[in-house]
Parts: C-alpha cells; sequence; structure tokens
C-alpha cells in the first residue's frame, strides 16, 4: 500500500483539477480568493509579531519561518485559491486541456481577489491594535519591514520572487502527493520554511506587509519609534509609498513568481513527466 502519489500522477490530478477553477463563477474564484490574500496576511503578521523584538536576521528568519507556512496550510486546506499557486495552471495549457486566455483569466481574477484579502487583513490588524505591542514597536517594525522592499533593485525583486515560487509550487504539489493530513502539513511546513528563511519575496505576501506598512506609517508612535530605533530619515521615509510598493516591489515580484512558478516548475514538470501521463489517458480511454 502506497502512503503517497507518486510526481506523474500528482502531475494528472492537478491538470484533472484545473477544470473546477476555469469552470468556477466570478463570485466563487473571488471569494476563494480574498480568503487565501487573508490567511496568507495573517501568516505574515503573525511572523512579525513572533520576530519583531529579535535583532538578529537569521533567527528573526528562522522564527518567521515556522510561523508563516500556517498561512499555506489553512489555503491548502480550506481549498482557497492562491496566485502563486495557481501560476501551475500552465501545466493544464501545455496539455490543451484549456486555452490560456481561460488560465489568464482565473489567474487575474485571484490575483484580485488576493490582494482585496491582504489589504482587507492589514487594515483589520491596525484596527485591532495589535501594532501597539512592545510600545509600538511592533508598529515601527511593520514600517522597516516595508520600507525595506520598497527598497529591494528591480533585478532583485525579480529574482528572489523567482526563487520563492520555486518553492511555493513545490510546496502545493508536496502536499498534493501525501494522502493523510499529517503528510500535506509537514510537506508545506519544511518547503515554506526554506523561502521564508531565505528571505525571497511573495507578491500575495507582500500585499500584505505593504498595505501594513503605508498604514503603520500614519501612526505618530510608529514613526517615531522607527525614527528613534532604525534612525530613518524623513526622506528614506517617504519613498514608502503606494506607487513605490506597486512600482518597486510587487510588479518585479509578481512577475517573478509568475517566471518561477510557470517556466521552473510547471512547464519542466509536465513535459519531464508527460508521457507517463499521456499513457494513463490512454490506459483510461
Amino acid at each position: 500500500m502506497s502512503y503517497f502519489f507518486s510526481v506523474k500522477e500528482v502531475v494528472e490530478q492537478y491538470i484533472s483539477g484545473c477544470k473546477a477553477k476555469v469552470e468556477q463563477s466570478f463570485e466563487q474564484l473571488l471569494g476563494k480568493s480574498i480568503l487565501a490574500g487573508a490567511m496568507i496576511g495573517m501568516g505574515a503578521a503573525t511572523s512579525s509579531v513572533a520576530t519583531h523584538m529579535i535583532p538578529n536576521v537569521g533567527i528573526a528568519r528562522l522564527v518567521a519561518g515556522t510561523v508563516f507556512p500556517v498561512g499555506l496550510m489553512m489555503v491548502i486546506l480550506l481549498g482557497a485559491e492562491l496566485f502563486t499557486g495557481d501560476c501551475l495552471m500552465a501545466m493544464s495549457v501545455s496539455a490543451k486541456k484549456h486555452r490560456i486566455t481561460e488560465v489568464l483569466r482565473v489567474l487575474s481574477v485571484v490575483y484580485l481577489g488576493n490582494l482585496i484579502g491582504a489589504v482587507l487583513l492589514a487594515t483589520l490588524i491596525s484596527l485591532s491594535g495589535q501594532l501597539n505591542f512592545s510600545d509600538g514597536m511592533l508598529g515601527a517594525y511593520t514600517i522597516k519591514v516595508a520600507l525595506g522592499k520598497v527598497n529591494i533593485s528591480t533585478s532583485e525583486c525579480l529574482i528572489s520572487g523567482i526563487l520563492c515560487n520555486v518553492l511555493v509550487c513545490a510546496a502545493v504539489l508536496m502536499a498534493m502527493c501525501a494522502k493523510d493530513i499529517t503528510g500535506k502539513l509537514i510537506a508545506v511546513f519544511f518547503t515554506i520554511m526554506l523561502f521564508v528563511t531565505a528571505g525571497f519575496e511573495h507578491c500575495v505576501a507582500n500585499m500584505y506587509y505593504l498595505t501594513a506598512g503605508i498604514i503603520a506609517k500614519q501612526n505618530p508612535l510608529y514613526l517615531s519609534q522607527a525614527i528613534e530605533q532604525y534612525g530613518y530619515t524623513d526622506k528614506q521615509l517617504q519613498s514608502l509609498s503606494v506607487g513605490n510598493a506597486v512600482l518597486s516591489n510587487l510588479i518585479p515580484v509578481t512577475f517573478g513568481n509568475i517566471i518561477g512558478g510557470i517556466l521552473l516548475i510547471g512547464i519542466p514538470l509536465y513535459y519531464l513527466h508527460i508521457q507517463e501521463v499521456k499513457k494513463n489517458e490512454h490506459l483510461k480511454e
């Protein structure tokens, strides 16, 4: 008795599952996507709570890496729709099961829904008073994280996004390999811990981090703590804006995530196992 599905079987299952994604109504797809954006945001927000007073970057990222994966665990087990994982729908296009326009529609709606969910979660977190932790240092740290992201170079954002989604898509497929919940959680935990500890860039997580940072910047306490503790100047703080968040981070990171998910995981895995998948299809016929 096998305790897991093979990669061949998972590729076939994922391609078959794309039919349900494509056939979902706009409302269903958007709703599931909003949930996913909020779930990933919850993992991001809680990892910030866990790390905001840890000065050592390596240790802080490792601690964040033990908390953040819960977001993707919720997405997978509750059937939400996450943009980065849905980049694997390129396998369905490669298999000629769906047109590229159908997949682009799904990805566009999912991206929008993820953004709405992340922004809503960031707004609720700010209203909850959570950023007041440690005399406002959590709010200052939230500004620091967002400020760091808008000041990463475009090329670094792109490459970091590529590396990130190689791991996220690997986690999604590895979770599908497991036949029980424990196996799925373990597969997600270690793979996502790897991407978070490495500090790679994830567009949906950044939707939360950037929004939360921009909101926190409007609070005088958090702002003064950021200036006092991290030595930021007015010029540096001005770089944290909606425009810079989109142009300097979200756009290049999103393209990087697309490249990583489609060109380095989705399409290669399909073609590496295409003969086996086609053979199984013929046997079913």
